[in-house]
């Protein structure tokens, strides 16, 4: 059978409003009625699926959000919750606890993003669960830092912020040899890649990214099988309904309806981050981008991709020091070229110092160590403006302050 292409999937998402019309309407109720009370009594007991508790149990808006993001990832299931992180925090804890233990190992890559280190670093070792971070493209070292209590490899597709590649197929066939989970953070590139046809187990994204588009949301989702989303929710022992760290229908809605465009936005964010790179490849400005030949892992992305969405939206510059970044992006806001913001995914360009923003959690010497200087420059490119005239902008800044 032919593979459905992960627009298609969406495309084939499709829920009526309660009088025929052609988006859903918004549950916002924050209870359910349930006609028959020994109905309510077996939900309780997790005898009876499929009924509207409680909306931090389960919500008619936040599940049809989740149909939706299951079709992109080509997944049994999907669930919404609060915030990337939420997702994250309650994906590890659920997993060490289908496993039956509190307490454990965990392999992680050694760049992340930021809060990602910060949770792995100083609050998982206070629940039991030692963390280990190593350089994720260095397969020999993942490989010989598992232990017997390892239960779980944590990877970013492209980590943040020096857009390394996961090489997703042999990180699992790693964890398939050890019977360990692999959990990807796939929010640099949706549609791009699709972890779980790679092997991958859970899929995390911050929706507040790419599938927003907007910077108005703070939102999440977990992506995995059927049963590993019900575990999340599970009146007893779900992570999800136990922390609460749930999704609001509005927000749910809202991003249901955005998944429709998802594709014309990521394709849109490539075509323009590919346009600059290459003209700042060509000025011999020390850019980095997956979608460059030079780029060690240019060959593994272009295997794991989908066709015709290109490299993703995110290139990172490196500049003599923190002062020149910060100089070359405060030029480059006045010039209109982009916004000195930190996050993703929006429509105008973002830029960040990552050293002294989204990855200052990172001690110093161990930024050093995995390569992560002060002068690191991260855009997130956005799509509008006419690429001859953001890209005239940017090279006015970049002589100005990088020349003079």
């Amino acid at each position: 059978m032919k593979k459905t292409s992960p627009q298609q999937a969406i495309r084939d998402i499709q829920h009526f409003g309660e009088e025929g019309g052609v988006v859903p309407v918004i549950d916002v109720a924050s209870t359910s009625t349930f006609l028959d009370p020994k109905d309510m009594e077996r939900t309780f007991m997790g005898e009876l699926q499929g009924c509207y508790l409680y909306s931090r149990h389960s919500n008619p808006t936040v599940n049809i959000f989740g149909k939706k993001m299951a079709a992109m990832e080509s997944a049994e299931a999907a669930l919404g919750v609060a915030s990337g992180m939420a997702a994250i925090a309650c994906t590890v804890d659920q997993i060490f606890l289908n496993e039956g233990v509190k307490k454990g190992h965990l392999i992680a890559s050694r760049t992340v993003y930021g809060g990602t280190y910060a949770l792995f670093k100083n609050v998982l070792p206070s629940r039991g669960i030692d963390v280990t971070f190593k350089e994720i493209t260095d397969l020999k070292a993942i490989e010989a830092a598992i232990r017997p209590d390892t239960k779980v490899i944590y990877a970013e597709t492209l980590s943040n912020p020096l857009l390394a590649v996961s090489d997703i197929k042999a990180l699992s066939e790693i964890c398939k040899r050890h019977h360990i989970k692999l959990v990807i953070d796939n929010t640099f590139t949706p549609m791009i890649v699709q972890p779980l046809l790679h092997g991958a187990d859970v899929v995390i994204h911050s929706c507040t990214k790419y599938i927003s588009g907007s910077s108005d949301f703070i939102a999440g989702a977990i992506v995995g099988t059927e049963k590993f989303i019900a575990s999340l929710i599970d009146v007893n022992t779900g992570s999800v309904m136990l922390t609460g760290p749930v999704m609001d229908p509005r927000v749910a809605h809202e991003l249901y309806l955005r998944l429709d465009h998802l594709e014309l936005r990521m394709k849109a964010h490539s075509n323009m981050a590919n346009f600059l790179a290459n003209k700042m490849q060509a000025e011999k400005m020390p850019v980095i981008y997956p979608g460059l030949s030079v780029h060690p892992q240019h060959e593994l992305l272009k295997k794991m991709m989908n066709k015709d969405f290109g490299f993703g939206g995110i290139l990172t510059l490196e500049c003599a020091d923190a002062d020149q970044a910060r100089r070359l992006a405060t030029k480059l806001q006045d010039e209109k070229f982009g916004l000195y913001a930190v996050s993703l995914g929006f429509s105008r360009t973002l830029m960040s110092c990552s050293a002294k923003s989204t990855s200052s959690e990172i001690p110093e010497e161990e930024q050093k160590e995995i390569g992560l200087t002060q002068g690191l420059l991260r855009f997130s490119i956005g799509y509008t403006g006419d690429p001859e005239v953001m890209w005239e902008r940017f090279l006015k800044s970049y002589n100005k302050i990088i020349f003079n």
